[in-house]
């Protein structure tokens, strides 16, 4: 499981709901693709990607619980 499956709880989803599981499969590849930016913690621009990518990365989690919210209320 890559870190941006099990941030996104990629294998939870009880309905079985095809745009879940879609959302959830964006969402994991984006975040993966940002982590995969790399960045040197020793420096001051290492220290910014790192801070960047977080920001980044936490912000795609929360778009995809909401996305997931939307497509999934009655």
């Amino acid at each position: 499981m890559t870190k941006g499956e099990f941030r996104v709880g990629i294998g939870f989803n009880p309905s079985g709901d095809d745009t879940v599981s879609k959302i959830k499969r964006a969402a994991a590849d984006l975040l993966d693709l940002i982590e995969d930016i790399p960045s040197d913690r020793d420096s001051m621009l290492g220290n910014e990607r790192g801070r960047l990518k977080a920001l980044a990365q936490t912000e795609i989690e929360s778009a995809a619980m909401w996305a997931v919210k939307a497509a999934t209320k009655s």
